[in-house]
């Protein structure tokens, strides 16, 4: 039997872009939305620690599920086995889709 995949998501949350390893991820119920659950992160007991590897095992730590909306998702990938989580600083390269919105109101004198 084959193992379970692992899946690389990469999101833009806040001004950073965000790279997590998951085992499972589907369409969530909630409209507009993708569930992530089972993140996977390294073993810690390596000697070198990355803060931004930190930062998101203390982010998602206690967390069963997320929903991420899905216009802030760049890339989901299937991966042989997990990586390293990151969180860096969006460069201007990375946009969000954009989003729907309102036009100021008319001024019909």
């Amino acid at each position: 039997m084959a193992a379970k995949p692992i899946y690389r998501v990469v999101f833009y949350n806040q001004g950073e872009i965000w790279e997590l390893y998951a085992r499972d991820i589907f369409q969530s119920d909630l409209w507009g939305f993708i569930e992530v659950e089972t993140f996977v992160f390294e073993d810690s007991s390596k000697l070198v620690v990355d803060p931004s590897t930190e930062k998101l095992k203390r982010t998602f730590e206690g967390v069963s599920r997320s929903y991420i909306p899905l216009n802030a998702i760049v890339r989901i990938d299937e991966v042989e086995r997990e990586g390293t989580p990151k969180a860096v600083t969006a460069q201007g390269k990375v946009a969000e889709f954009p989003r729907p919105f309102s036009l100021p109101p008319r001024d019909d004198n």
